[in-house]
């Protein structure tokens, strides 16, 4: 299939490693140029020879950081000098630390509500008025399954990322009318770092072996086993594409099966 977004101006926040990266790669593999954006600047510039060398869509890098007060003026003015404009937005973020609704305490609450959910919020309604003086636009919000679910020993996820769930809906209805798309596109078990640090927490907490707990978790992942981040990031290219156009106000699961929720 033809995507149809060869040329197209992408950025993806939190892309120095894991699903950010992933999406990265699929949308420069399609012909798009993207902006990526994190903390470690090495991982970065590795990252954007690696899609440069690939001689599809360019890639260029931008340090961001997501908790730091100037993340909003730092990335529009990266997108004006590198890309000028922007057709594709991909809202990634990293996980708060795991834990119970006890140890959420007022400080750690407020922390990531600024990096997880306010940051991101702000951003886009900066760039949306590029997308609509256009007539067309992406938004892509990176979530957990535990929007659906809410999943144990991450309370902070599970209070937070359903507030994003919130407004990409809302803001899904107020732009379709422009040509723009709003999803949220919700990974299950994809095996990233991140994932990793989960099992090695839960090894940590149980007592177990960190295989035992990749075992445990992948009997109850219908398709047996933990997903790839090439697959993720497949889903999320074609949700930021021409023919996706009518793909809008939803929430995408790639879970393998895991969720039982309808």
């Amino acid at each position: 299939m033809n995507l149809g977004i060869q040329g197209k101006q992408a950025v993806v926040l939190a892309s120095s490693r894991g699903l950010g990266r992933g999406i990265a790669m699929a949308l420069a593999s399609e012909g798009a140029n993207v902006l990526l954006c994190g903390r470690n600047g090495d991982r970065l510039a590795e990252n954007c020879k690696e899609i440069n060398r690939q001689g599809q869509g360019k890639a260029d890098w931008v340090w961001a950081d997501l908790s730091d007060t100037e993340f909003v003026p730092t990335m529009e003015k990266a997108i004006e000098d590198k890309l000028g404009g922007i057709d594709i937005l991909v809202n990634n973020s990293g996980g708060p630390t795991p834990g119970t609704t006890e140890d959420m305490s007022e400080d750690k609450l407020i922390t990531y509500f600024h990096s997880m959910v306010l940051q991101i919020i702000n951003l886009t309604n900066r760039l949306l008025p590029g997308m609509k003086e256009q007539g067309w636009g992406r938004i892509l919000t990176v979530a957990s399954s535990g929007v659906i679910e809410p999943i144990g020993g991450l309370a902070l996820s599970n209070t937070l990322r359903p507030a994003l769930a919130g407004w990409s809906k809302t803001l899904a209805t107020e732009v379709a009318g422009y040509g723009i798309t709003s999803n949220m596109l919700l990974p299950g078990s994809i095996h990233t770092d991140r994932l990793d640090e989960l099992d090695n927490a839960a090894a940590k907490r149980t007592g177990r072996s960190v295989e035992d707990i990749r075992i445990s978790s992948a009997k109850e992942i219908p398709a047996g086993r933990y997903g790839r981040v090439e697959e993720f990031a497949a889903v999320a290219a074609f949700l930021c594409s021409a023919p996706a156009s009518y793909v809008t106000g939803s929430m995408i699961r790639c879970d393998g099966g895991a969720a039982q929720s309808l």
